[in-house]
């Protein structure tokens, strides 16, 4: 008969030790499952109780941080942010290198100097204040998806450059949200040519196979020039105000 150790596993291989170990592991992940769950039911209900951003006109500009300042890219990104700023708009972006520089760069040369009332998501922009150049309000999150979700919930347009997987991604959520009408249809823009291939793909591997349909290709607007993306912004911010 194998005898028992005082935890209750038998001696001799430590079997019963391996099972408590996975038995709690498993619960700790119950737990954390659980937790999860109630913390986005939480955050749901909050977003019912507080409706949509109307008072601040935000754009989002997303697009790649390996961007290098001597680039045309990089002036067409902070040639665009500089026009939206100048114009009222609140620039929105990472806070980090590359696209998200040029961005937050033009918008602090855009006139705007003082952060939103009432603690939103103003990316506003003194050279060389708080942790990044250019960016004057900072916040931190602890996942990709809660800060995404954050630009989201915000923006009243969305501008996506040239960028690698996590740019597509954005471009990819912001565009699913607006297919399935959980945003309002707001300017969505894909800028450059960049993006050509993308939009091919769509037409031909998801909507010509009946997995998206026919006007889902509609709702990217794809441009090639920072004129082309200011208008089409500017007519909206125009709506937005009801002017």
């Amino acid at each position: 008969m194998a005898r028992q150790h005082p935890g209750g596993g038998e001696a001799g291989g430590g079997h019963g030790h391996r099972g408590d170990h996975c038995e709690t592991s498993a619960d700790v992940a119950r737990v954390i499952d659980r937790s999860v769950e109630q913390l986005w039911a939480t955050i749901e209900r909050l977003e019912r109780l507080q409706p949509r951003n109307v008072e601040e006109f935000r754009v989002s500009i997303f697009g790649s941080s390996r961007l290098a300042p001597d680039t045309p890219l990089y002036a067409e990104a902070r040639d665009l942010a500089h026009r939206l700023a100048e114009a009222g708009c609140q620039i929105v972006t990472g806070g980090g290198s590359g696209v998200m520089q040029a961005a937050n760069e033009g918008a602090s040369h855009g006139g705007i100097t003082e952060p939103a009332e009432g603690g939103g998501l103003p990316v506003r922009l003194v050279a060389g204040e708080g942790g990044r150049p250019f960016v004057q309000q900072l916040y931190r999150h602890r996942t990709f998806f809660s800060r995404l979700h954050h630009f989201v919930r915000l923006s009243s347009a969305f501008v996506v450059f040239p960028g690698g997987i996590g740019s597509t991604l954005e471009a990819m959520m912001v565009w699913q949200l607006l297919q399935v009408h959980h945003l309002p249809p707001v300017p969505f823009i894909l800028y450059g040519e960049h993006w050509d291939g993308l939009l091919r793909w769509t037409a031909e591997s998801v909507v010509a196979k009946g997995f998206a349909d026919p006007t889902d290709l509609e709702i990217p607007r794809r441009v090639r020039t920072v004129d082309e993306a200011a208008a089409i912004i500017l007519e909206e911010l125009t709506r937005f105000r009801g002017d």
